[in-house]
């Protein structure tokens, strides 16, 4: 199945020209489709951007395959007999990956296609001048300008390098070259403790690669989640540098693969060597090239700044998604996309109050949050209180075998105010979606500890969580 295609006329109008066609572009098409508005989107690359194809899809496929994997190594705990021999197969694990990446991205053609019938133009937009938007076409040829009464800016961000040293796509890679590698490395340097370079860490080490991951462990997580984190890795015998920060003297690359000097947590230097190096240290925003400058959209540290409602500093030109920066994430940029067409439609959408939009983290174990921590929450001056639940005494927990984890409710002592939860555990990335809402609804821990939780299930840690914050926990 093709792209929606279009040809158009220089200096067609269109209500919304959206400069590319990533989650929060693709949803912001689609609403606006939805709502009467006449939409372009101009895409350089394939509709879906980064999460779809390079990032947040392909890489859960490739974790489930690591889970499969896993249990079955232990599938003798459960009763089922598989003294066989049995190995991982990468190749196949890889083909199922670009398969459910294909299978995404044909219902999303499908919806421009068929059901909302919105032109994609495959080119290079960039701001020509106010309400003014240039397309390079893919492969060549004459370009032309299209008139838009409102741009959208959503052209993402991509996987930034060490400085002085550059990715190669074989010795040295980033998270977009990892989902196409054709064969499994038998060992890997990560360098970087945030989001990707953790799953990546749980998905190399589970098949079979020998991995040292390099730098702080989640940083931005609550520490006793990190600190869980760290323990559980070392147990699948992945190595944890988490006070080290090499910079690109530190590193050689080598013929058979890299080296890199690193110190332990005592201050001792040692030098790990692995076929590949994976750089997963941050990401920068793809703001040059795009005509930003010629109708003044300011740029601050490599991202667009917007207000609530998306709008940069110049009128009638929105920024969305990882490209503004307020937080880099998938799902935030699909409600960017809604808030940005919703407001240009003359509707007053909720605006968007990261807080309340979760972190998800889906290594093993999973991690997920939302809200503030408990050291950031002190650190702004307020007294808090704090409930806390481990995974272990969790029925549902115990029986599908993963007893790493807790729950965790900071609360305002004084006005009750919920600040932020966490779980670390089973199923941790399905649960925080609830306690976002209750978040975003001002639940208080009292209005969790009278809410009944079904039995048994991992949910009911956030329920002795919030008992225990009100100091009558029952399982513990």
């Amino acid at each position: 199945m093709a792209e929606a295609q279009h040809t158009p006329r220089d200096g067609q109008a269109f209500d919304i020209v959206l400069i590319g066609g990533g989650t929060g572009g693709y949803v912001a098409a689609i609403r606006a489709a939805q709502l009467g508005l006449d939409v372009v989107v101009v895409e350089k690359d394939l509709l879906g951007g980064t999460c779809l194809h390079r990032g947040c899809i392909p890489t859960k496929a490739f974790l489930k395959s690591a889970d499969v994997f896993e249990e079955v190594q232990h599938a003798a705990e459960f009763g089922v007999d598989v003294s066989g021999a049995f190995t991982f197969n990468y190749p196949t694990a890889l083909a199922r990956s670009q398969k459910v990446v294909n299978g995404q991205y044909k219902g999303l053609l499908y919806l421009f296609d068929k059901k909302y019938k919105i032109p994609v133009i495959a080119g290079v937009g960039s701001i020509a001048g106010p309400g003014q938007v240039r397309v390079a076409p893919n492969g060549g040829g004459e370009g032309y300008t299209l008139s838009a009464r409102n741009i959208i800016v959503n052209t993402g961000t991509r996987p930034r390098a060490i400085k002085d040293c550059p990715f190669d796509g074989e010795r040295i890679i980033n998270s977009d070259h990892a989902v196409a590698l054709k064969e499994l490395p038998a060992s890997f340097i990560i360098r970087g403790g945030g989001a990707v370079g953790v799953e990546w860490a749980s998905i190399y080490g589970r098949y079979g690669s020998k991995v040292n991951l390099v730098g702080r462990i989640v940083p931005s997580e609550d520490e006793e989640a990190a600190a869980v984190l760290t323990r559980a890795f070392r147990r699948q015998e992945i190595a944890v540098f988490p006070t080290s920060r090499p910079t690109a003297e530190d590193i050689e690359v080598t013929k058979s693969g890299v080296r890199m000097r690193v110190t332990d947590d005592r201050g001792k230097e040692e030098t790990l060597e692995a076929d590949v190096l994976l750089v997963a240290i941050g990401r920068e925003g793809n703001v040059e090239n795009i005509g930003l400058e010629t109708v003044g959209v300011a740029v601050e540290d490599g991202l667009i700044p917007v207000d609530a409602m998306m709008r940069t500093n110049v009128p009638n030109v929105y920024a969305i998604g990882d490209v503004n920066g307020q937080q880099m994430l998938a799902h935030t940029a699909m409600h960017m996309g809604v808030i940005a067409v919703e407001h240009i439609a003359g509707q007053t959408p909720y605006p968007l109050d990261v807080l309340n939009s979760p972190m998800v983290t889906f290594c093993r174990p999973e991690i997920a949050s939302v809200g503030i921590t408990e050291k950031q929450a002190v650190e702004q001056g307020r007294t808090v209180k704090t409930g806390k639940f481990p995974m272990r005494p969790n029925g549902k927990a115990v029986i599908e075998g993963e007893t790493d984890g807790f729950a965790k409710i900071v609360a305002d002592a004084e006005t009750n105010d919920m600040l932020g939860m966490t779980i670390v555990g089973p199923h941790a990335t399905e649960l925080i979606g609830g306690l976002a809402m209750g978040r975003l609804l001002d639940v208080t821990p009292e209005e969790i500890g009278i809410s009944v939780f079904p039995h048994p299930t991992v949910s009911e840690v956030i329920h002795e969580a919030a008992l225990d914050l009100l100091g009558h926990a029952l399982h513990i």
